[in-house]
């Protein structure tokens, strides 16, 4: 599947006609925007905009940004020939969403569309005028710098938000370390999100040995059914020299009836991808070669990154995959809503949520 990524979009900015002013998608929209710098390879972008039926002009606008994070995440969410709604991708938590969605419509592969949406009450379906939603078409390129409109026959059927919520707290110790607490508790979360699936799915759980006293549900991690509280009793690692100490402070491994290890996980912030990797190497090389699956989990906007360190040669034999945070929540609810388990769900099920780093494009 072709994905496409913040470097790609910020050269095709980078490559719209300079000197001119650009419009938005949407006509009532009457404001004007000029691109004042572009910074390759992957953002930021620098504009300015302005209302010249309200007296604006270039000259007095303010020159604003838009941030590296903000373009990949909007990059993450095309595939192609598949309308984005750029508003529902990124939930109206940016002010210059709209500069960025109009100004990558204006390069070439980028088309806006209204599909049609599928509204569905009580039994009677309509197909009502849709949002407006940008689609990328690489086969299908127009003249750069023109906004072009694409006609489709496609329908939505927007479904809700799913909604993962976590009753959890820090411990003391975890709370003062020198990383900011809310990347902690993020981690945390996402901890707890991977034990409910292993929970679901029929797996037993370590979690790092510094993360048992996180409390979850008003009860300590170490308590909880299905965590694992020693390496010691496991048999997959306990038998192989070094092994026990190689993996106390992996962030998360599931087993399985004793026999098998479905997945070997670090939870990782950007800047620890690397350290991640490092920690499963070394539990990695203690270990017989069994199947199993090393995996960084990280958040959307990091994907470059961990598949740039993934693919070093002093990780190659991990072999690892990437698990984004949207697609380990998408599984816990997907767990929780439908109530999967062990029996429902295969090995490629599990695997169409991560990306392998050495495939990646």
């Amino acid at each position: 599947m072709q994905k496409i990524t913040a470097a790609n979009l910020v050269s095709a900015i980078h490559q719209l006609p300079k000197n001119q002013n650009y419009n938005y998608i949407n006509p009532k929209t009457k404001g004007l925007i000029r691109v004042i710098d572009v910074i390759l390879p992957e953002g930021g972008i620098t504009f300015k905009r302005w209302t010249p039926a309200k007296g604006e002009s270039a000259d007095t606008a303010r020159v604003e940004s838009i941030s590296s994070r903000l373009i990949w995440r909007v990059a993450n969410a095309f595939t192609e020939n598949q309308p984005v709604n750029v508003d529902r991708v990124l939930g109206g938590s940016y002010n210059t969403r709209s500069v960025l969605e109009s100004l990558v419509a204006h390069t070439p592969q980028f088309y806006f569309c209204y599909p049609g949406r599928i509204e569905d009450i009580a039994g009677n379906v309509e197909i009502k005028q849709g949002h407006k939603h940008l689609l990328w078409r690489p086969s299908e390129p127009h003249r750069n710098g023109v906004l072009m409109e694409k006609k489709t026959n496609i329908a939505i059927s927007e479904i809700p938000l799913q909604t993962v919520s976590y009753d959890l707290v820090l411990p003391s110790v975890m709370e003062g370390a020198g990383i900011d607490v809310n990347t902690k508790r993020r981690h945390a979360q996402i901890q707890i999100a991977l034990y409910l699936i292993g929970l679901h799915l029929g797996f037993r759980t370590w979690i790092a040995q510094n993360d048992k006293g996180i409390i979850y549900n008003e009860k300590p991690l170490i308590e909880q059914k299905g965590i694992v509280k020693t390496l010691q009793d496991e048999p997959m690692v306990y038998p192989h020299n070094g092994a026990v100490q190689a993996g106390l402070f992996i962030d998360c491994i599931w087993f399985q009836n004793h026999k098998l290890m479905p997945a070997i996980m670090e939870v990782e912030h950007s800047t620890g991808v690397q350290s991640g990797l490092l920690r499963m190497l070394n539990f990695y090389e203690k270990l017989p070669r069994f199947q199993t699956r090393y995996v960084i989990v990280a958040p959307d906007d990091d994907r470059q990154h961990v598949i740039k360190e993934a693919r070093k040669d002093i990780f190659k034999q991990l072999n690892a995959l990437y698990f984004p945070y949207s697609a380990v929540e998408e599984l816990y609810y997907l767990c929780k809503k439908r109530n999967l388990n062990g029996q429902s769900v295969t090995e490629e099920f599990l695997d169409c949520f991560m990306e392998r780093a050495a495939m990646a494009v």
